[in-house]
């Protein structure tokens, strides 16, 4: 499921089963998925064009019906939310490439790039809002996704 600016995530979206064995109470299974295709004359690139979404998976994401509510669900569509930032920059950050042989490589290490800064971003924002039990934090962070999203607006997802 590609990201929505219209579409919030539900509990029906959380398609896999729960893990028994954490104390996770949900996991959102979200990435970016990237593909490019370069234009060549005489060994020379003359052209490129690629593809950045945002993508959730169903069937990967679960919740513990028991211990969920709309606070969870909240922090788990901001996971979501960040996964779009990421591609929002990572859209940003090609159209500032220049045309030219290595063109290949600067997308392959951009998308790298781009993936790493996604995990670190993932994982402090889990860690600041102690998995969302830290209602104050998971404001600020809410605040701070919508902020974000909002600069990078011309980089949208769009249907």
């Amino acid at each position: 499921m590609s990201w929505n600016e219209s579409y919030k995530l539900s509990w029906s979206d959380f398609r896999d089963t729960p893990d028994s064995s954490t104390s996770a109470v949900a996991i959102t299974a979200s990435g970016i998925t990237f593909g490019f295709s370069v234009r060549t004359t005489d060994d020379q690139v003359t052209s490129f064009t690629s593809d950045v979404y945002a993508h959730f998976y169903p069937e990967k994401s679960w919740y513990k019906k028991k211990q969920a509510d709309t606070h969870v669900l909240g922090h788990e569509q901001l996971h979501f939310d960040i996964t779009e930032l990421h591609a929002r920059k990572f859209r940003q950050r090609i159209d500032q490439i220049k045309v030219s042989n290595s063109v290949r490589n600067q997308l392959k290490t951009l998308h790298n790039t781009i993936n790493k800064e996604l995990s670190q971003m993932q994982n402090s924002y889990d860690s600041e809002t102690n998995y969302s039990r830290n209602v104050e934090a998971q404001t600020k962070w809410k605040v701070y996704i919508a902020g974000e999203l909002k600069k990078l607006s011309k980089y949208k997802s769009v249907d």
